[in-house]
């Protein structure tokens, strides 16, 4: 595997409409074509592959949760392609693992705060078929889950 400043000088090279920054965390931004890393981590090449990927797919939105796991999963599956180029390993127990902390928040979007049945998602706004009760959920993925009744259709940000 290779080192953090060779790995981040190889994707610079092989990448130049990408710009790189250090961060407290992934992320991509399609806004500015700027992938945002943490070099801190032990799975770093992993973790900057798969935002990589992101950009390579051109990954800019989603319009709903599964939506996001959808893109997640694509995100993945291309960043263990690209692995083998650059001599890094991406096993699916990783995958899944990754994959899995989306998976774990979208139950706890999704869950009734009335009834801990599953809703449905229209929107920020999920429905529950057991007991029709309605929640809002925030568009933040990283941050910490908010739900709140009503049927206001103001947003809630994390």
């Amino acid at each position: 595997m290779p080192s953090t400043t060779l790995l981040l000088k190889s994707l610079k090279n092989k990448y130049p409409q990408f710009s790189f920054k250090k961060s407290d965390d992934f992320s991509w931004s399609h806004l500015d074509n700027t992938i945002f890393y943490d070099d801190t981590v032990d799975n770093f090449s992993v973790q900057l592959l798969h935002e990589l990927s992101h950009a390579l797919l051109s990954h800019s939105h989603y319009d709903s949760d599964i939506q996001l796991i959808t893109i997640e999963r694509q995100a993945w599956d291309y960043a263990a392609k690209l692995a083998p180029s650059f001599n890094i390993e991406i096993s699916d127990e990783i995958i899944q693992l990754n994959l899995d902390t989306y998976r774990d928040w979208l139950h706890k979007r999704s869950t009734c705060p009335a009834c801990q049945a599953t809703g449905v998602q229209s929107q920020n706004t999920y429905k529950c078929l057991a007991c029709n009760h309605q929640w809002q959920v925030n568009q933040a993925r990283k941050c910490r889950l908010r739900r709140s009744s009503g049927k206001s259709n103001k947003k809630t940000h994390g």
